[in-house]
């Protein structure tokens, strides 16, 4: 429960510091003296959205507190497992600086935003006006069967599965999209691998096959060549051969009288013994060498295909052709994967949908062994609060697809007179009508789950007279078994309550503030007398007043 919040510099106020106790807490003040702006300050460490515009003083931080005394409330295994030091009586923090910089903190440790709004959840209902709406949400609806249908520990297993079912489905629904949009990419892929696999390109091969065409394509040319060498290596006439040998001759000749003839003959007889090689390659060669139309034409075709294929990828050789066509193998491999990851995902999602439709099997039949329950329930509460002939009964039909709370929908129906059958609730009932019925829920709720503090923002809205009195004493009911502050402008029900704050602005400084006080009994009395009579509090005021108080302490 709440039992201490500090502010400074939010709105209207420059600081404030109320304590709070168990039970019903009334805060009463005069229309713009500042009550929503105490709610618009306890909202910020629930997590609420929050810039510069809430500060007071521009250039100062504003500062949220809240104390909460926790310890009987099961939030350990929250604590654990967000990593953050569980205390009995635990501080949550909202800081906003003037640069409109956020930050929060549960017992000093700073968190997200996110983090605060989810322990809110657990500590603290503020019902608004506008939160009439909420009969309308299916979530609440369910909520209201659930906490007497026992199904809470149910309800958590299967979120669990659900949300992960969700994951898996949207993986699956975009594994499927990207395969149909990939379709006509792995026909185009596999339509260029099937050319590259054909071709049966080999590394190297390109170099080899152009040496071999440019040799084959002056087969003519080339032989002719090598035969006139040959014919001038051994020429009868004057052959290279006879000249080196006729060389060595004349050398041998000389050597005895020339210093150098001795190494001139070893070179001259090197020279003929290479000459003589290379007569014999070329002749070699030039038998060798035949014109063959077919293997030019074989070679032709081949160099064709892979200049084409060179072409049409805009590469430059045959190695890159290669690595282009492993590069598609690959891509269409990768492609072709997502048809395996479907079906992978197709089992997955199966079996969660088989667990799902268990679980809400369970669920559902345990949700309607309920309805009547709660339909006698929150009947006999509005019998309580002024409404004799009210008949309220719920509805439970199958939706299509799962939520996050099965694959129930509720609908709640009410009618007020004998003559009308019930109907949807946001249709037929007005607005009293609707805020009797919320607290009948609400009521129900506090009995059933373990919410520390409930805060009612006029949930009074659209009674008077002997129903405010009743709806004064659902409350105190309702603060036997958790905290409950409500804030009124009704007498009946500000009567009702163990302590008493009074709202109000303060012009005495410089500036307009809003603070808040604790009422003593005489200062209650005078309150209390004020919302009966207005702002001339009669002799008659204060003695009803006192026998309201009176009456609300017994």
């Amino acid at each position: 429960m709440l039992v201490k919040l500090f502010v400074r510099n939010y709105a209207l106020i420059k600081d404030l510091n109320v304590e709070f106790e168990n039970g019903l807490t009334i805060i009463t003040g005069e229309t713009g003296a500042g009550k929503s702006i105490l709610l618009g300050a306890l909202s910020l460490i629930l997590g609420s959205r929050a810039d510069t515009s809430v500060l007071l003083e521009k250039s100062k931080k504003c500062i949220v507190e809240g104390k909460f005394n926790i310890e009987n409330y099961d939030l350990v295994d929250f604590f654990a497992s967000n990593e953050l030091d569980y205390e009995p009586v635990t501080i949550v923090r909202r800081e906003i600086n003037p640069a409109g910089k956020s930050r929060g903190f549960i017992n000093d440790t700073p968190v997200t935003i996110n983090l605060l709004k989810e322990l809110g959840y657990r500590l603290i209902d503020i019902h608004s006006q506008h939160h009439t709406l909420m009969l309308r949400d299916n979530a609440f609806q369910l909520d209201v069967i659930d906490s007497f249908a026992g199904t809470t520990a149910m309800i958590g297993k299967y979120k669990q599965i659900w949300h992960n079912f969700r994951i898996l489905k949207k993986e699956l629904d975009e594994a499927k999209e990207t395969v149909s949009r990939n379709k006509a990419d792995i026909e185009y892929y596999q339509f260029q691998l099937e050319q590259l696999d054909n071709a049966k390109l080999v590394d190297g091969e390109q170099e080899v096959l152009e040496a071999e065409q440019e040799l084959l394509s002056h087969a003519e040319e080339i032989k002719l060549g090598l035969s006139n060498a040959s014919r001038l290596f051994s020429s009868e006439d004057s052959s290279i051969l006879s000249m080196m040998r006729e060389v060595k001759q004349s050398l041998l000749k000389i050597k005895d009288f020339l210093p150098a003839g001795g190494e001139l003959i070893k070179r001259a007889e090197s020279s003929y013994i290479d000459m003589n090689d290379l007569a014999r390659e070329i002749e070699k060669l030039a038998i060798s060498i035949e014109a063959d139309p077919h293997r030019l034409a074989e070679l032709n075709a081949r160099l064709d295909i892979i200049y084409s294929l060179l072409h049409k990828h805009k590469l430059k050789n045959l190695d890159e052709l290669i690595i282009k066509r492993e590069e598609i193998r690959l891509k269409i491999k990768s492609l072709v994967s997502n048809d395996e990851r479907i079906a992978e995902l197709e089992a997955l999602v199966d079996d969660d949908i088989r667990l799902l439709r268990t679980y809400c099997d369970e669920i559902s039949e345990k949700r309607k062994n309920v309805l009547h329950i709660v339909e006698k329930k929150v009947t006999n509460v509005l019998k309580q609060l002024g409404m004799p002939d009210a008949r309220f009964s719920i509805t439970l039909s199958r939706l299509k697809d799962f939520t996050s709370t099965g694959i129930d929908y509720a609908d709640f129906l009410f009618s007020a007179n004998k003559q009308i059958p019930p109907e949807n609730l946001e249709k037929i009932a007005s607005g009293g009508e609707l805020s009797r019925v919320m607290l009948s829920l609400k009521l129900m709720l506090a009995k059933n789950n373990d919410l520390p503090t409930i805060i009612f923002d006029e949930i009074d809205s659209g009674v008077s007279g002997e129903i405010a009195d009743k709806v004064g004493q659902i409350l105190a009911v309702m603060g036997r078994y958790m905290q409950v502050i409500n804030i009124t402008h009704l007498p009946q029900i500000a009567s009702r309550g163990i302590r008493h704050y009074h709202v109000f602005k303060d012009d005495t400084g410089d500036s307009t503030v809003t603070k808040i006080r604790l009422l003593t009994h005489d200062e209650r009395v005078i309150e209390v007398a004020k919302l009966l009579s207005g702002s001339e509090i009669t002799s008659t005021a204060i003695q009803n007043a006192k026998e309201l108080l009176k009456a609300a302490s017994q």
